[in-house]
């Protein structure tokens, strides 16, 4: 079982021949409408099965969940010279978010591209993806370990406490200083008669 992914992908569309307009009617007025373009229709049905073939060979096991972001590091091998690797992510992400086997939906990437090359007899893109060592606003899960241990003693917990919820998500809030919550009230002990 692994959770790094190791990918090869032939070198997809760019974002300009991604979408394609048509100009329709529409109550008599004319409309323009976008649609996916058949190259990059056949694009995203190849890859999309080199990536479930990956995930299944390679054993990757990080389950699917909409919080968790990943890394997706890229080498491009271009086939000539004055090509723009920011153009190629769009159609390549979005293949894979179609598979439904690594996540829900490309918003949960940090796409880093690590070095571009020119390999005209096999054109491509080496990708490794992993999931990042951050959750929420914490660098990593002993600080959101440490950070939660002070909630449970802390009056808001038990309430589902919107603040933690909130940091589990990656959203910044004021309350929150490291592993410090400024809103901390501590739990009120139990008298017994």
């Amino acid at each position: 079982m692994s959770n790094i992914l190791h990918i090869t992908s032939p070198m997809p569309p760019s974002v300009n021949h991604y979408m394609g307009y048509r100009m329709i009617s529409s109550g008599g007025k004319p409309l323009a409408v976008q649609y996916t373009t058949n190259e990059a229709k056949k694009y995203q049905k190849n890859f999309g099965e080199i990536v479930i073939d990956a995930v299944e060979r390679q054993g990757w096991n990080v389950p699917i969940d909409t919080k968790q972001h990943f890394y997706v590091d890229a080498v491009f091998y271009f086939p000539r010279a004055r090509m723009d690797c920011n153009n190629y992510w769009k159609v390549m992400l979005d293949a894979i978010t179609h598979t439904q086997r690594i996540w829900m939906d490309d918003d949960v990437v940090c796409e880093r591209a690590q070095a571009i090359f020119y390999d005209t007899k096999n054109p491509r893109i080496e990708l490794t993806i992993h999931p990042v060592d951050y959750i929420g606003v914490f660098e990593n899960s002993s600080q959101l370990d440490e950070f939660e241990s002070n909630c449970i003693g802390c009056s808001r917990y038990t309430r589902n406490c919107s603040i933690l919820r909130n940091a589990k998500s990656g959203r910044i809030q004021d309350e929150i200083n490291g592993t410090e919550c400024s809103k901390f009230k501590p739990k009120k002990e139990n008298k017994e008669n």
